[in-house]
């Protein structure tokens, strides 16, 4: 299948350096589901033009380096927490959003409990078909 002339083609990630996601057998590798998320937001938000790559990639190795001059000796490197912060330095720079709205936002979000978009949560998604199972098995009918 080709590319289609009319739409650009996507970012290219960094294979190697300071910028470049974690991967494993060459394949992109995220430990939680916010990471696969964060990035999502950032390739298409790219993609759709609000800000390029370039600038995402740099606010991001400029992201690295602050964490690697200046962290707690027992605090481990966390590439996806610098990728977030580096998206909404971003977003706050190209004005989509103001910092105090990203501020209050991410605090939102990371006041959610953990799973809160799985399973049932009760919260009128029984059943539907929108991914989440409501405990019984389909008939084989």
């Amino acid at each position: 299948m080709s590319a289609c002339p009319d739409r650009p083609a996507g970012p290219a990630l960094d294979v190697e350096g300071p910028g470049a996601p974690p991967r494993s057998n060459g394949e992109l590798v995220f430990a939680e589901p916010w990471e696969s998320r964060a990035f999502a937001m950032a390739v298409t938000l790219a993609d759709t033009g609000l800000f390029t790559w370039d600038e995402f990639r740099d606010d991001l190795v400029a992201r690295i380096a602050a964490w690697e001059a200046d962290h707690p000796d027992d605090e481990p490197f966390r590439y996806y927490r610098c990728w977030l912060a580096a998206l909404e330095d971003r977003v706050v720079a190209t004005g989509a959003l103001d910092a105090v709205t990203v501020d209050e936002r991410s605090a939102d979000l990371a006041g959610r409990p953990a799973g809160h978009d799985h399973g049932d949560h009760g919260h009128g998604h029984g059943g539907h078909g929108h991914g989440h199972s409501n405990g019984s098995t389909p008939s084989p009918n």
